[in-house]
């Protein structure tokens, strides 16, 4: 679990990286160079290929979990405050917690459910009092951003579990920056010239924001639960919300912070009870002779 912590904290800081020091209007271009440098940084300490199956998978998944989830991201990145882009995203917990049970058969309970309502009247609270104009464009994007990376992160949880994490990290993002290559190139022309702040700031994002915290983060999903990984990544609005304040100066009034509290709270109470029936099951196993699955 502290290893899985590692993701979202370095993710949250990727929303102030991306909007005080990235080039605007570039989201293909960003994505490529944030993810192919990364994704063979991985490969050179996995040294491993992917196998039958795992071609096709591994350019699935590559597209859910980088190419649609990082585009996406950036898009966010540029046009929503850090704190709320990064709270916009803490729903992603309930969507998670939606495909593992369409997925993985991981049925919520009531009390998900009601979690989820909770997380999504704070998302209102935060959007729409006091919270000035909010770009659409931002708040679609960001929508989009979280149904791509849940679908991903639980299709990965279903397949990858006798794949070594760092391999797993390598192939999505080599395949997803291999496919977003040619369309940046195409719908974006030549990449960006650099500055030293957007060397800096890329700098950053590959090494911290995506090689660790990708493996970080499909390290946690071979190992715990998704409902599991959903709590664990609340660290993702509150880092976005304190940096966002902080270094960049947002303004974060009292609905926003209520609407982050019952965001936090919704999804709590939504993912709770599948940890403790998980870690009932896994004790249950342990005393009966079995082996729990993780």
């Amino acid at each position: 679990m502290l290893v899985t912590a590692m993701a979202p904290i370095a993710w949250g800081a990727t929303y102030v990286v991306t909007r005080h020091l990235l080039p605007a209007e570039a989201p293909l271009w960003g994505s490529v160079i944030r993810c192919l440098p990364a994704g063979l940084l991985v490969l050179l300490v996995a040294r491993k290929l992917p196998r039958g199956a795992w071609w096709w998978r591994s350019a699935l998944l590559g597209v859910l979990n980088v190419g649609g989830f990082c585009v996406l991201i950036y898009i966010v990145g540029q046009r929503l405050p850090s704190s709320l882009a990064a709270a916009l995203m803490s729903s992603s917990a309930a969507v998670m917690m939606l495909f593992a049970w369409l997925l993985l058969r991981q049925r919520p309970r009531l009390r998900a459910a009601l979690g989820a309502l909770i997380g999504i009247g704070g998302v209102a609270l935060m959007l729409g009092v006091g919270a000035g104009e909010v770009d659409g464009w931002g708040v679609a994007a960001s929508i989009g951003a979280m149904i791509a990376s849940s679908l991903g992160f639980v299709l990965t949880a279903r397949w990858g579990a006798e794949v070594p994490p760092l391999a797993m990290t390598s192939w999505q993002l080599l395949a997803g920056s291999l496919v977003l290559l040619p369309v940046a190139v195409i719908v974006e022309g030549a990449a960006p010239v650099l500055d030293p702040p957007a060397v800096a700031g890329f700098a950053f994002v590959i090494v911290v924001g995506t090689a660790i915290a990708y493996a970080a983060w499909f390290t946690g999903l071979a190992r715990l639960q998704p409902a599991v990984v959903g709590i664990i990544g609340l660290l993702n609005p509150v880092t976005g919300a304190v940096l966002g304040v902080w270094i960049g100066g947002e303004v974060f009034g009292p609905a926003q912070i209520g609407g982050l509290l019952l965001v936090v709270v919704g999804v709590v109470l939504g993912v709770v009870p599948g940890r403790m029936a998980f870690g009932r099951r896994r004790t249950a196993a342990l005393r009966s002779g079995g082996v729990g699955a993780a």
